[in-house]
């Protein structure tokens, strides 16, 4: 009685085994590249423009100050050698003065476009999210993996299908803008 005792938990732990491997191999996977979708998709291309549209003319502004400073230094480095002390002492406190002000204000430009790429960032992440979530359960997927994943083969890569759902859903003025996807704002350099 022993071994039929043996015999029989033998026989449930395999049966248990197999039913776990099989339901495995039943799981629908799938991945995601998460870059490719962010980068073509008309969500993050309408944000990029809507990031130039908004700073844009801030950034054009801060260069044009930032030439007037230069303007501004090479004049006194060509004048210094013929002004009076006071008037170099006075034009030193003024340049270094503007100087200032022209590096914080930099400074918080590069601040506010920093917030507001992290802001549009995050509103097109969660709208691919979104369509990859719509998508797995609409084609039954039990599994989407979007980054750390070494090898799939194409057979399990639903990009191509969660662009085609972001571009159904972008607005009609986006794909007007098809052009390659463009590098965010950038600060100007000092």
């Amino acid at each position: 009685m022993r071994v039929t005792l043996k015999s029989l938990l033998a026989y449930a732990v395999a049966a248990v085994a197999l039913t776990g491997a099989s339901a495995a191999q039943a799981q629908k996977i799938a991945v995601v590249d998460n870059q490719r979708v962010i980068g073509e998709s008309p969500q993050y291309r309408a944000s990029i423009q809507t990031l130039e549209a908004e700073f844009g003319p801030r950034q054009k502004q801060l260069e044009a100050q930032k030439k007037e400073f230069d303007a501004k230094v090479a004049k006194f480095q060509r004048d210094q050698p013929t002004m009076a002390e006071s008037e170099k002492t006075k034009t030193e406190r003024d340049l270094r003065e503007s100087q200032l002000n022209l590096e914080r204000r930099g400074k918080e430009f590069q601040e506010d476009v920093q917030m507001r790429q992290n802001e549009e960032l995050q509103r097109v992440q969660k709208a691919i999210f979104e369509a990859v979530r719509a998508y797995a359960k609409e084609k039954g997927f039990d599994i989407v993996l979007a980054s750390g994943v070494i090898y799939n083969s194409e057979s399990v890569d639903i990009t191509s299908q969660v662009l085609s759902a972001l571009q159904a859903k972008a607005p009609a003025a986006a794909p007007a803008a098809a052009a390659p996807a463009a590098a965010p704002a950038t600060p100007p350099k000092k």
